[in-house]
């Protein structure tokens, strides 16, 4: 009887954890869709930057805009060139308006210098109008900048620990409308997902059937038909569909590159035709030496300096490593290392067994 006990435990216990482990592998479907029509909205304007310690821009654009600043403000003022230079700065500040933002929301702006200004460091911007696309007044930006770095130079020396021209003022624009967001349309809303994936929109559409009308409409899209109990609520049925879970699918097999810092990212799902890498190391070493030529004595010649270049070409002898057929990402990435490979040539050979057909992959250049 202990024995038959023992063995009902360890048989719950595994589907236990079985359960859990088919828990943890599924994803919320929030987490991988977004409402159709839910979005973001960006904003822009033109504003000016004062109180620079001389690093502000020479540009008649913006003595001008300091003039106009100043008899907004009631000031009279004869000349714009009688405002000191390189105290102020034209600049453009953007900034990115969520969804449903209501009249008074703070939000964070950037700020970017539009002519010559060195730096943004110890500047504020003066109240900036930020307009949509439209035309229409959305928000007002003021504040203090913080560029989060430091610009300095001297006798021909220059230091940065950061990029000074471009700074943040966090919530330094208010709101001066509420922002209408549409959510669906009288009878459904529309999922989109993240990243289009058929397998995975016929999973969500599957998923949701269970609790409303559903249907995939492309390989990215689920429409859902709103229950009448949820038709003056509709954030509640949201709320209920985005806490939904389904099993995710496996990633399509991709490799992505960034050309400009040498980065390569290799998906485990990338597999290779049969193929032959040949790689030949080739070292150029270039070498400048500072020398004076020296006239001599009595002579009348001039003492001149000159520059004496080396260059050293190192050429290895070349590897030909040979890939199997359904060689994965370690065989891939153990062959390359084990022939030295440096990441802007595995740039090379990835593009090289694309083009030859050996790489079933994506391969994908940002």
């Amino acid at each position: 009887m202990l024995k038959k006990i023992c063995s009902l435990i360890l048989i719950m216990t595994m589907v236990t954890l079985i359960s859990l482990q088919a828990d943890a592998a599924n994803v919320k479907i929030g987490d991988i869709t977004h409402v159709k029509g839910v979005r973001n909205n960006q904003i822009v304007g033109y504003g000016l930057v004062v109180g620079l310690p001389g690093t502000g821009d020479n540009s008649r654009s913006t003595q001008l805009t300091n003039k106009m600043l100043l008899m907004n403000l009631g000031t009279v003022i004869e000349q714009e060139n009688y405002i000191q230079k390189g105290s102020s700065a034209a600049v453009i500040v953007t900034a990115t308006v969520p969804p449903f933002a209501k009249n008074g929301d703070q939000i964070d702006v950037t700020v970017s210098t539009l002519a010559d200004a060195k730096s943004l460091e110890g500047g504020v911007l003066v109240q900036t109008i930020l307009k949509a696309p439209n035309g229409e007044s959305i928000a007002v930006a003021q504040g203090p900048i913080s560029v989060g770095g430091v610009n300095a130079s001297a006798s021909g020396s220059m230091t940065r620990t950061a990029i000074t021209s471009t700074g943040r003022i966090p919530g330094g624009a208010i709101m001066e409308r509420d922002i209408d967001t549409e959510i669906g349309d009288e009878t459904s809303v529309t999922l989109s997902l993240d990243h289009s994936d058929y397998t995975m929109v016929s999973r969500i559409a599957q998923r949701i059937n269970a609790v409303a009308p559903a249907k995939a409409i492309d390989g990215s899209s689920v429409r859902v038909t709103i229950p009448s109990k949820f038709q003056n609520d509709r954030v509640t049925f949201l709320s209920v569909l985005e806490n939904l879970e389904v099993t995710p699918t496996t990633e399509r097999a991709k490799v992505v590159i960034n050309e400009r810092t040498g980065t390569v990212v290799i998906g485990s799902q990338v597999k290779l035709l049969p193929a032959a890498v040949a790689h030949g190391n080739i070292t150029v070493s270039v070498s400048t030496t500072n020398e004076v030529s020296q006239p001599n004595p009595f002579a009348q010649g001039q003492t001149v300096g000159f520059d004496n270049a080396e260059i050293d070409v190192d050429k290895g002898s070349g590897s030909l490593i040979k890939m199997n057929a359904n060689s994965n990402l370690n065989d891939l990435v153990n062959a390359l290392n084990s022939i030295g490979v440096a990441p802007i040539d595995i740039i090379s050979i990835l593009q090289a067994l694309k083009n030859a057909g050996s790489l079933q992959a994506d391969l994908q250049v940002i």
